[in-house]
């Protein structure tokens, strides 16, 4: 069973959100082993300068490559990636799942992005859209999408 780990910065409190994330987490179940890891974001003022985004962008992408398995395939959520439609998530998944190392491992970085170091190690950058998009709507989407491309495989009605 192919493992799917999100490692993402910050943490969802909304109840709307956490609910909708919880319902495709339930779903996933029969499909993946899902494991979400939440990392504290750095803590920033108003107005912080360009240096500061940057020192924190690296503290939180140690952060996030000290959780990353180093035979996963990692997929970086960020702005400059390309993008992908829902049957290209499909047959990541099932190429995955036919690899001799089934693990997927996806990252959503905080409110400053991603550091370059975790881009660099990424072997997939993804962008869901050119819109913006709160970072915990983004981890709605995206679980909505692996259950989607799940369903895709198994030749589902869900996507019409």
């Amino acid at each position: 069973m192919l493992a799917v780990k999100l490692i993402c910065v910050g943490k969802m409190r909304e109840k709307f959100y956490t609910e909708a994330f919880a319902e495709y987490a339930k779903r996933l179940q029969s499909y993946c082993r899902l494991e979400l890891v939440e990392l504290p974001e750095q803590r920033l003022g108003d107005r912080p300068s360009q240096r500061e985004i940057e020192v924190a962008l690296e503290r939180e992408g140690q952060e996030i490559l000290k959780n990353v398995p180093p035979d996963a395939y990692l997929a970086a959520l960020c702005v400059e990636g390309g993008q992908m439609p829902s049957e290209g998530i499909a047959e990541l998944i099932a190429a995955r799942e036919n690899s001799g190392k089934p693990r997927l491992c996806f990252v959503i970085g905080g409110s400053f992005g991603l550091s370059p170091s975790v881009k660099a190690r990424a072997d997939l950058r993804l962008s869901m859209s050119k819109m913006t998009f709160p970072h915990h709507l983004a981890r709605v989407m995206l679980i909505e999408q692996l259950y989607r491309g799940f369903k895709i495989n198994e030749g589902s009605r869900y996507h019409k």
